[in-house]
C-alpha cells in the first residue's frame, strides 16, 4: 500500500470496529487462507486489529467504537499489510498462538500450533492409555513444545521432554517452558529422534513429526510457507520419519506404554503400507484426522514386520 493510499485510510477510519471491517475487506479481496487458528474473516480480522493496540481477543466489545491514535491506526495497517500482501499467517504477526487453551509463543522458526491431539490431552487420552499413575512424557518432534506442555497440564504429576532435531524450534520452546513457568518438569532436548534419549523410558509418547507428502507439500497455500520446512515434509509419501519413530518407539516405552502419532493426509499411505499394524484411528469431536495409537504391546508384536 503506497503512502497516499494508508493517508486515506486513515484519514476516514477512526475506530477499532472500523478497521476490523477494513480488515475483512482486505482479507476478501486478496482470499487469504485461513486455517492458522482462525477459520473466518470476522474472527481473523478483530484477533489481528486487537493485538495491533495490545488487546486480548476477548476484550469487551464496547471497546470496538473507540477511536484510535494515528500510531495505532499505522500498527493495524501494517499488521494488515503482512497478512494480505505478505502472506504470514496471523499467529506469526503477533506471535501467539492458543492450544488447549493456552497461550504460546510462535515465530517463523516453529510450525503454528493446530493439531487435534489437543482434544487428547484435555481427555487425557482417555480411554487409550493404561490406567495409573503417568510418570514420564515424550513430546517427540515438539517445535513450539505445545504438545508437551500441555501434557505437563494435563498430567501434573509427570516429566515431559521435549525433543526436537531443530535448534531454533528449542529456542522457542524453552520461551513457553519459562512463559508457564514448568522448568522443574519440562525439558528441552535436542536429539535426532530418539539418539539423545538412550536407556529412558515413557509411559506415553507423543509426536506431530512432519508428515506433508510431496505432493501436498508443493501445492500447499502461500501462507504454508512461512513455516520451516524441515517442520512440514516428510518424503514421498510423508511417511519417513513416521516410519522410523514406530520402527524405534518400542525400546522406549513403558510396558502398558502409548505411542500416538499424528500423520494427517497420510493417513493413506501408512494404512496401505501397514495394513497389519492394529493402530487405532482416532475421531474427533472438534474436527481433525490422521491421528493414531497403538500399545507398545501391539507394537512389540509387530516390530519385525514395520
Amino acid at each position: 500500500m503506497s503512502d497516499q493510499a494508508q493517508a486515506v485510510v486513515m484519514s476516514n477510519l477512526h475506530t477499532l470496529r472500523d478497521y476490523v471491517r477494513y480488515a475483512m475487506s482486505q482479507f476478501s479481496r486478496h482470499q487469504i487462507f485461513l486455517g492458522h487458528g482462525t477459520d473466518n474473516n470476522w474472527d481473523e480480522a478483530v484477533q489481528l486489529v486487537l493485538a495491533a493496540v495490545n488487546l486480548a481477543w476477548d476484550v469487551n466489545p464496547a471497546v470496538l467504537d473507540a477511536r484510535l491514535l494515528p500510531e495505532e491506526k499505522q500498527r493495524i495497517l501494517t499488521f494488515i499489510q503482512q497478512r494480505v500482501e505478505d502472506r504470514k499467517p496471523l499467529p506469526y504477526i503477533t506471535q501467539q498462538a492458543w492450544f488447549c487453551d493456552l497461550p504460546f509463543y510462535v515465530d517463523e522458526r516453529v510450525l503454528i500450533p493446530r493439531s487435534p491431539i489437543a482434544e487428547l490431552i484435555q481427555q487425557q487420552f482417555s480411554p487409550w492409555l493404561a490406567e495409573g499413575s503417568v510418570a514420564r512424557i515424550l513430546d517427540m518432534c515438539t517445535g513450539s513444545g505445545c504438545i508437551g506442555i500441555a501434557c505437563a497440564y494435563a498430567f501434573a504429576d509427570a516429566e515431559v521432554d521435549l525433543v526436537d532435531i531443530s535448534e531454533d524450534a528449542l529456542d522457542v520452546a524453552a520461551i513457553n517452558i519459562n512463559k508457564h513457568q514448568l522448568t522443574e518438569r519440562v525439558t528441552a532436548v535436542q536429539s535426532d529422534l530418539f539418539q539423545q534419549l538412550k536407556g529412558q523410558r515413557f509411559d506415553l509418547i507423543v509426536s506431530n513429526p512432519p508428515y506433508v507428502d510431496a505432493v501436498d507439500l508443493a501445492n500447499m497455500p502461500a501462507e504454508f510457507a512461512h513455516e520451516p520446512e524441515l517442520a512440514l515434509g516428510s518424503g514421498v509419501d510423508g511417511l519417513e520419519i513416521t516410519r522410523q519413530i514406530l520402527r524405534q518407539a518400542n525400546d522406549y516405552l513403558s510396558d502398558d506404554g502409548l505411542l500416538v502419532v499424528e500423520v494427517g493426509n497420510s493417513e493413506v499411505h501408512l494404512m496401505q503400507q501397514y495394513p497389519q499394524l492394529p493402530v487405532v484411528w482416532l475421531e474427533f469431536e472438534r474436527g481433525g484426522n490422521g491421528v493414531f495409537a497403538i500399545t507398545a504391546v501391539d507394537l512389540a508384536k509387530h516390530r519385525l514386520s514395520i
